[in-house]
């Protein structure tokens, strides 16, 4: 007996070795990434290499932009797909499929739009960029990411690094507002909190930079049209946070819809290839949006699908959404000698590069959990509650109205945002549910029990002429010690295909707003949009104005906690708030004109509402002497920059401070001045902080040409801090 087990376990010995050879390399996850891709690679059929560069949809369609017929039955050797189901049983299925039925058993990539969270919804992208507060934009990423690997989604269409300086454009809500450095550095937080340290990481998920590039440039705000961009412009102001995220190691790119100057950003080769790739090094792959693929037609630069194929995959786009224009193109164009196979081998490289980094080949399932342990996980709701408080900015507050003190009784809570879950969401909500949603209202009540009664009535709709409401809601507000109205824009007034042409709030609402201001109670504004809004209706007529943005699922608690006083308003504008549309684009950083004081509109003021970096506080803070170590330096050295801030107020507070950086007298003109670095810091009322800022020369004070090459020159610079500064040499 003995030896007879002893035989079958040499057999079954033998058989593993027999077997472990026979693996192919592909199948080692001890081997190299690139000799894992090179031997599936090469042994991929044609059809294989097709499917992979090739994503379909699963599961109900959230964006209403994007128009389909109807849901793909999925094939087995599909490269990704929209997924846009929460369950991990389909999600397992779905994969199962791929990897037992197909011929190579390459798992599927699933990706979903998670723009501000995936269940635990955070605030929007903009008004994250309003905190200043990169640790917390990684934490919301880190989170969104746990949710989505739950559920099956591999990859996210984030973040949006598109510097974004017209407010009339809808989707300046989904990025970090007008300067491209605050993109750069939101942009690079999104991308490590949603990667981590390692890809394969049951966490962690990939990124995708988008829109590259130039998006936000589209003619008057309008979405999906035509961008003029010069090439001074793209390198100084649209490339730079993408090649930040870039260098951060972003895993994907996705194209973007508009013409850059005549050639479509999805046909775009310099852009796609010899930046991208060539100049920046990236190894990742990049996707098309939504049909861009088959838009070249529309774009005018393709006369056919075939076309558009060729184009697009020549000029270093590897992945089609959903058109399935490569599918049905690919085979023909290289058939007929038009394509080499080549080129589609780089581009299915790409893609198999990046599913063996994330591990899909040896864990392509995921653990089947409640929802409860899925999402909205304590520390989920404390991140999200944390980082919607921060994003809030405080525009007005004459005579200290707020905070709310003892002697306010009772509380009129009004408009039509006061017991709303699902506007508070914004635009992208992820799989967002608006029942976990604390509304303004639910907020307030749990904050100030005890404390103040809270009477609540809409007053009116978001739009329309319904004035039935008014004087139940003029009689609550007369009868209460504080208004609090809540105000603003339908979630989807911002976002995808959302431009507006005004960029003020409905006649109703500011009627209503002015009504109720005019009872002599109090008056206090929350304003929720997506994008600046033109207040010039109402502002003055109001004591004290905060922009809440579009806050998310624990936007009510936010709210209540800055009202009460518990948290004090730390978020600054991180856009420009312009008076009215008229005035746009206006922006900081804007060049110097001829004549400074002249050229503007003889009928509006040059001036806007409130300016980038805008915020108030309950508390005050007063700025030092900005301190150099010395006034000049040379290549190679490094100058560090002091200041020190006090909170000479009563209550604690967080203070952002922007270090600006201005060279008066270049070759090549630069902006008035440029925002370098910044640094949010809480400090106890009675308390100094010194803030520090150490300039490099070669990343601070260089600028780049038309062809994207870095000049440093010798010279004058000017360091800015709060209206503060100082001169120094480079030498």
């Amino acid at each position: 007996m003995m030896k007879k087990a002893i035989a079958v376990s040499l057999l079954v010995g033998s058989a593993c070795l027999c077997s472990c050879a026979d693996q192919p390399v592909y199948r080692d996850p001890e081997a190299p990434v690139e000799r894992r891709v090179e031997d599936l690679l090469a042994r991929m059929t044609l059809e294989e290499k097709v499917m992979q560069v090739t994503q379909w949809t699963y599961g109900k369609n959230m964006n209403v932009n994007n128009v389909e017929q109807e849901m793909k039955a999925v094939s087995p050797m599909i490269g990704s797909l929209l997924y846009r189901s929460t369950s991990a049983a389909f999600y397992n299925q779905v994969q199962r499929k791929a990897i037992e039925e197909s011929r190579l058993g390459i798992p599927i990539l699933c990706g979903f739009d998670v723009i501000h969270g995936y269940r635990t919804i955070f605030p929007i992208p903009l008004g994250q960029a309003c905190a200043w507060d990169v640790e917390k934009t990684g934490e919301s990423c880190r989170i969104a990411a746990r949710e989505s690997r739950l559920s099956g989604v591999h990859w996210t269409f984030s973040p949006m690094v598109d510097v974004a300086r017209d407010a009339r454009w809808g989707r300046v809500s989904e990025g970090y507002g007008e300067d491209p450095f605050l993109n750069g550095v939101m942009g690079v937080a999104a991308v490590r909190g949603y990667q981590g340290d390692d890809l394969s990481k049951s966490d962690a998920m990939a990124a995708c930079l988008k829109h590259f590039v130039g998006y936000a440039y589209s003619e008057g705000g309008r979405d999906y049209h035509y961008t003029e961009i010069s090439p001074q412009s793209l390198w100084e102001t649209a490339l730079p946070p993408f090649e930040m995220g870039v260098k951060a190691g972003a895993a994907t790119v996705m194209s973007a819809f508009n013409d850059i100057s005549g050639i479509p950003a999805s046909a775009n080769r310099y852009t796609m290839t010899e930046i991208l790739r060539d100049r920046w090094g990236f190894d990742g792959f990049v996707v098309s949006d939504w049909n861009a693929v088959e838009q070249l037609k529309a774009q005018g630069v393709a006369a056919d699908d075939a076309e558009a194929c060729l184009k697009a995959l020549t000029a270093g786009l590897d992945m089609d959404m959903v058109d399935d224009v490569y599918r049905r193109s690919l085979p023909g164009l290289i058939a007929n000698g038009t394509l080499p196979e080549e080129v589609l081998d780089e581009a299915v490289r790409r893609i198999l590069r990046l599913k063996f980094r994330m591990g899909l080949f040896e864990h392509p399932y995921v653990e089947e959990l409640p929802d409860s342990v899925r999402y909205l996980r304590p520390e989920a709701r404390a991140v999200a509650r944390e980082l919607a408080a921060e994003s809030m900015v405080l525009l007005k507050n004459k005579e200290a109205v707020l905070p709310v003190r003892g002697e306010v009784k009772r509380i009129a809570l009004l408009g039509p945002m006061a017991d709303n879950r699902v506007d508070l969401m914004g635009s992208w909500w992820g799989q967002g549910v608006a029942d976990d949603v604390v509304t303004i209202l639910e907020g307030l009540r749990a904050e100030f029990a005890g404390k103040a009664e809270i009477v609540s009535c809409a007053g009116c709709g978001f739009d329309g002429d319904d004035r039935s409401q008014f004087a139940r809601a003029r009689a609550l507000a007369r009868q209460s010690d504080l208004v609090v109205l809540c105000m603003g824009e339908k979630r989807n007034w911002s976002g995808e295909n959302a431009s507006r042409a005004s960029l003020a709030l409905p006649a109703i609402q500011e009627e209503f707003i002015r009504e109720m201001a005019r009872t002599g109670r109090p008056t206090v504004v929350l304003l929720s949009s997506g994008r600046p809004v033109d207040i010039r209706g109402f502002e003055s007529e109001v004591d004290a104005l905060m922009a809440i943005w579009q806050p998310g699922t624990e936007g009510g608690n936010a709210v209540a906690q800055l009202l009460s006083g518990k948290v004090n308003p730390s978020g600054r504008l991180a856009i420009t708030f312009p008076l009215c549309a008229e005035q746009q684009p206006v922006y900081y950083n804007r060049r110097q004109a001829a004549r400074p004081r002249s050229g503007r509109y003889q009928n509006l003021p040059h001036d806007p509402m409130y300016p980038f970096g805008y915020g108030l506080s309950y508390t005050t803070f007063s700025y030092g002497t900005l301190r150099l170590e010395r006034t000049t330096l040379h290549r190679g050295e490094r100058l560090a920059a002091e200041i020190e801030v006090t909170n000479d107020g009563t209550c604690d507070g967080k203070e952002t401070v922007l270090w600006y950086v201005s060279d008066p007298v270049a070759s090549i003109s630069r902006p008035m001045r440029e925002l370098r670095h910044f640094e949010k810091q809480s400090i106890p009322a009675g308390e100094s902080r010194v803030f520090r800022f150490e300039i490099d020369p070669e990343r601070d004070l260089s600028f780049p040409d038309a062809t994207g090459e870095r000049h440093l020159e010798n010279g004058t610079f000017v360091l800015e801090v709060n209206g503060r500064r100082v001169e120094f040499e480079l030498i």
